[in-house]
């Protein structure tokens, strides 16, 4: 068959391939409901797949499934287009463009571009946007969001949501186990931040906004990272934190900063905490402001006809913040 032919019937062709594969399945389906082995599911959408109208009671070793498919478990591998329902456990790989449904246990890997939902989680869940379980004692991993009831594993994502947790990783972690605080810190350029921290015993997450004493026009602050406690006492704790964030005008012109940090601090109550520490900066700015701000230089350079400037700094920050 030459090209131009094949191109003219590309799509004919396409589906009778698709035809002979659904009739090739539906041999075998009719092959395992003689002999009691598990069934391989082929189709588009629920009805119209190999197991017709009976796809929400059968169990699945494999399924295909263009748009959507539906089953009452899979003990290997499901994939589709869109979307995977399955009504009780799925122990295997589901992947979908869209979304993955288990209603009861996931014991292997879920991947949707989008979502996972599922009751019991033993496995990895990855998704774009967000994973939402009952229990999770594996690993959750988002774009955005993860939400549990009660969390065993690990939870990372931008967001994470549960009652009680393991292993939260990301800028905002809420749980009923886990410390948030807020805080006002200020840094060497004389820069004030509301912070909002957040997360476990050990790490934690950082997000910050704030303004700058300094400027006249890149005066709006913001910040985000990740910290962790090296030690804690009774009345003493040591963290550590990497954050980056920088000033913005809102119009021409940058200046942004990424830092380590080392941060002792100072309980005075149960709830109240100050803290101040050195920090080692890398900044690059392009705007006069920038340049100004960027002093205590360990190493810089210049470029873009010396409008632009790269520097390694060292600075500080201190604050106050309260627990709750």
């Amino acid at each position: 068959m030459n090209r131009r032919i094949y191109k003219q019937h590309k799509g004919a062709i396409t589906m009778i391939a698709f035809t002979l594969l659904l009739l090739a399945c539906t041999c075998q389906h009719l092959y395992a409901q003689g002999t009691g082995r598990a069934k391989i599911n082929v189709g588009l959408i629920y009805p119209l797949s190999t197991n017709w109208t009976n796809a929400p009671k059968d169990s699945n070793t494999f399924s295909l499934n263009l748009i959507a498919g539906v089953s009452r478990s899979e003990k290997g591998m499901s994939l589709a287009g869109f979307s995977n329902i399955v009504r009780e456990d799925a122990d295997g790989l589901q992947l979908a463009g869209f979304s993955n449904h288990i209603g009861n246990n996931a014991k292997g890997s879920m991947i949707a571009g989008f979502l996972n939902t599922y009751g019991n989680g033993k496995g990895t869940a990855i998704a774009g946007f967000a994973n939402v379980a009952h229990k999770n004692s594996g690993v959750q991993i988002s774009g955005f969001l993860n939400v549990a009831k009660t969390v065993k594993g690990i939870q990372l994502s931008f967001l994470n949501i549960a009652d009680t947790a393991g292993l939260q990783i990301g800028v905002i972690n809420l749980s009923k186990n886990g410390e948030k605080s807020f805080g006002l810190t200020i840094d060497e350029n004389q820069t004030l931040m509301l912070t909002f921290r957040s997360g476990g015993k050990w790490l934690y997450g950082i997000l910050g906004t704030g303004y700058n004493l300094h400027n006249n026009k890149a005066k709006y602050a913001y910040e985000t990272g990740l910290g962790l406690h090296i030690y804690t006492a009774k009345s003493f704790r040591l963290s550590t934190e990497i954050v980056a964030g920088g000033l913005n005008s809102f119009k021409k012109g940058d200046y942004l900063k990424a830092s380590a940090r080392l941060l002792p601090a100072l309980k005075l109550s149960h709830s109240i905490e100050l803290f101040g520490g050195p920090s080692l900066n890398f900044v690059y700015t392009n705007n006069p402001e920038g340049i100004n701000l960027t002093k205590n230089r360990i190493s810089s350079w210049y470029s873009n006809n010396n409008r632009s400037l790269d520097a390694l700094t060292f600075g500080y920050t201190a604050g106050i913040q309260v627990a709750f």
